[in-house]
């Protein structure tokens, strides 16, 4: 993977517009029902930083990122202001906000994830670019310190404790993190006169597979 571990220009990504996305297909069958189908098993996220310009120094600031990435051929961090903390908006992030596994008595190692619930049903989204200096772990309700009872790759969102945790023990984590993406077009097109009279460029980002 061709990636660059620098987060674009938070103050750009701000105000922003996009989301997740799905992949479902769709048959209608001869007695009117449906058949539904997703190939994908974790959605992708799609933006468009142009409505982030504010300014003729942010779009330089832009042009300068994009050439840096070599248009699409680098993927990069990207911040999601709609949904970048394992905690809800309202509350501190703490050790104990997300579920990332089950001791097993030898299992070490355990991937960051974020549980989006519903009613009755979840969606366990991986997280793979944790933001340095926020993750927090626990440990079946005690929260643990970092470089003497675990490690984390904020390059992958893989958590390495230091001993494995007994069978049962519920293994907990807190954290900010980022999107990796891309741009989504190898042409930025802006205009001085189109600027200043309201217009902002098109710059699609989508979310890469890591």
């Amino acid at each position: 993977m061709q990636f660059h571990e620098v987060r674009f220009p938070a103050t750009l990504s701000f105000g922003s517009v996009g989301g997740p996305e799905r992949r479902t297909d769709v048959v209608t069958i001869s007695n009117g029902f449906e058949e539904r189908n997703s190939p994908w098993a974790h959605s992708r996220r799609r933006y468009d930083a142009g409505l982030g310009m504010r300014s003729l120094d942010d779009v330089e600031t832009l042009i300068a990122f994009f050439e840096a990435r070599f248009g699409q051929l680098f993927a990069f961090r990207w911040k999601d202001w709609s949904d970048y903390r394992s905690a809800k908006p309202s509350l501190d992030i703490t050790a104990f906000d997300q579920v990332i596994g089950t001791g097993d008595g030898v299992q070490t190692e355990f991937s960051l994830l974020k549980t989006y619930e519903s009613g009755s049903h979840t969606y366990e989204r991986p997280i793979t670019k944790p933001v340095v200096g926020t993750a927090l772990v626990g440990l079946d309700g005690a929260a643990l310190v970092e470089a003497s009872d675990y490690a984390i790759d904020h390059t992958t969102g893989v958590v390495t404790l230091a001993a494995a945790p007994a069978e049962g023990a519920t293994v907990t984590a807190g954290f900010e993190f980022d999107v990796p993406v891309r741009f989504d077009t190898d042409r930025i097109q802006t205009s001085i006169a189109s600027f200043q009279a309201g217009e902002v460029p098109n710059v699609p980002i989508v979310e890469v597979r890591i």
